[in-house]
C-alpha cells in the first residue's frame, strides 16, 4: 500500500509518500514560508534534494507544488496519481467530535469544518488538501484524518477544565484539548527507546517548537497536560499567535481600536507572537539574522519565548513531581541552539545540564545533556508523517476487510 502523509501546518506543508508494504519511504519534502515567499524542498528516489523557489501565497499553492513534484519527469517518484492508494491528513482540531483517526466522509469534513472556528490557521488549510486530494484523484482514493487532539485525551479533568462557569463545558465543551499530539505522541516514544527504559516508568516534557509550539508533560507514556488549550492560540507565544494573553486584553483593544472581539483574536492569531514584537517576521530565521544586526525588538521577541518555554517546563516538573528527560523537536526545537540553550540555562539545580559543544549539532537525534546530569535533554526529529501513515494504512486495512 502506497499512502500519501499531507502535514499542513500554519505556514508550511510537510508531506511523505511510504509504501507500507517495504515500509520504506519513496519521496518526502517541505513546502515551507507560505504566505511570505515559499520555498520548496523534495527528495526522491536518490540522496540528492531538490530546492526551488515556488510562490506559495495559499496551502492550496502548496498542495499544487506537492503533486506537480510527485509526477515531475526527474524528481517525481510515481508516473501517475492512481499509483496512491490512500492519503492521509494530519488535521489539528477535531473538538468533541473525534478521539481517534477516522476514514473521511462528507460527515467527517462538516465535523472538521465546524472545527474551524477552534483552530482558523489549521483546519481550514487541512481541508484544503484533502480537498485538492480528492480533486486530483477522485473520490475512490480513500483518505484519512489524524487528528492533533487524541494523544492528549488522557488529560485529567483537572487540567483540561478552565475555571469559567461549568455550564459552558456542558453545552459547548470549552476545554483544553490540546495540539500537536502525532509529534508528542512519537518523540516522547522516541526518548524510551534511546533512554532503554519502558516508557510507562518515565516522566517526559516534550516540546514541540516551530511556528505553532506547545509543550506537553507525558507521564507513563500519557499526556497530562499540554500548552495549548481550547484552541492553538493559548500557551506559548508562537510565529504570529500571541500565546496566553490576559483574556481582558480583547474587549480593551475592542473598545480603543474600534474592531470587534473577531477582529481582535485575528490579530491575536496572525499578527502577534514573534512577527508582533519584533516587527521583522514570524521565522526564526529572520529573526536570527535582524539580532545579529543589532534589532533590539527581534531579540525581545526570542527573549520573551524562550522564558515562556523555560516557565512551562518549570511548572510541568512541579505538577508530575519530577522529570527523567526533556525533548526539544519540530523545527525551531530541532535546530535553533541558541534557544535549547537559553531554555536550560540555570536549571542545573534541577540536574539539568546541556554540553555546549553537543549542543552545535542540529537537526539530528542525539542527547544533548552533559555526561553527569541527571535529566537527558534529548534531541529528536519529529516524524509526525509515520504515525499518520500508520494510522491510515490500519483504517484503510481495516475498512476493506469488513
Amino acid at each position: 500500500m502506497k499512502v500519501l502523509v499531507i502535514n499542513a501546518g500554519s505556514s508550511s506543508l510537510k508531506y511523505q509518500l511510504f509504501d507500507m508494504d517495504a515500509q520504506t519511504v519513496l519521496a518526502k519534502g517541505l513546502c515551507e514560508r507560505i504566505g511570505i515567499d515559499g520555498k520548496l524542498t523534495h527528495q526522491g528516489g536518490s540522496d540528492e534534494k531538490y530546492k526551488a523557489d515556488v510562490p506559495m501565497s495559499t496551502h492550496a499553492d502548496a498542495i499544487k507544488a506537492v503533486i506537480d513534484i510527485l509526477l515531475d519527469e526527474k524528481w517525481g517518484v510515481i508516473k501517475d496519481m492512481s499509483e496512491i492508494n490512500a492519503v492521509g491528513h494530519r488535521v489539528v482540531h477535531g473538538g468533541e467530535y473525534f478521539a481517534d483517526s477516522v476514514l473521511i466522509t462528507d460527515e467527517v469534513i462538516k465535523a472538521i469544518e465546524a472545527c474551524i472556528p477552534l483552530a482558523p490557521l489549521h483546519n481550514t488549510p487541512n481541508l484544503i488538501g484533502i480537498h485538492a486530494c480528492e480533486e486530483v484523484m477522485g473520490k475512490d482514493v480513500p483518505q484519512v484524518a489524524v487528528f492533533d487532539t487524541a494523544f492528549h485525551q488522557t488529560m485529567p479533568p483537572k487540567n483540561y477544565m478552565y475555571a469559567i462557569p461549568y455550564e459552558y463545558y456542558e453545552k459547548y465543551k470549552i476545554r483544553r484539548y490540546g495540539f500537536h499530539g502525532t509529534s508528542h505522541k512519537y518523540v516522547s516514544q522516541q526518548a524510551a527507546e534511546m533512554l532503554g527504559r519502558p516508557i510507562e516508568d518515565l516522566k517526559i516534557i516534550t516540546c514541540h517548537l516551530g511556528n505553532g509550539s506547545s509543550i506537553s508533560a507525558i507521564d507513563g507514556g500519557k499526556s497530562v497536560d499540554t500548552s495549548m488549550g481550547f484552541t492553538p492560540l493559548d500557551g506559548l507565544p508562537m510565529g504570529t499567535r500571541s500565546g496566553n494573553i490576559d483574556p481582558a486584553i480583547i474587549d480593551f483593544l475592542a473598545e480603543h481600536e474600534g474592531i470587534d472581539a473577531h477582529e481582535v483574536i485575528n490579530i491575536l492569531n496572525k499578527k502577534s507572537g514573534m512577527l508582533g514584537i519584533s516587527g521583522v517576521s514570524s521565522d526564526f530565521r529572520d529573526l536570527d539574522s535582524a539580532i545579529a544586526e543589532g534589532n533590539v525588538r527581534a531579540a525581545l521577541a526570542k527573549d520573551m519565548f524562550n522564558l515562556s518555554v523555560k516557565k512551562i517546563i518549570g511548572s510541568f516538573i512541579a505538577a508530575m513531581g519530577g522529570v527523567d528527560a526533556i525533548v526539544f523537536t519540530a523545527g525551531v526545537g530541532e535546530n535553533d541552539r541558541s534557544v535549547r540553550w537559553d531554555v536550560c540555562e540555570h536549571m542545573e539545580y534541577l540536574g539539568i545540564k546541556i554540553d555546549p559543544e553537543k549542543n552545535k549539532f542540529r537537526g539530528r537525534q542525539m542527547d544533548i545533556s552533559i555526561d553527569y546530569a541527571r535529566v537527558r535533554v534529548l534531541v529528536i526529529p519529529t516524524n509526525e508523517e509515520l504515525v499518520i501513515a500508520q494510522d491510515t494504512q490500519r483504517l484503510v486495512s481495516e475498512a476493506a476487510a469488513k
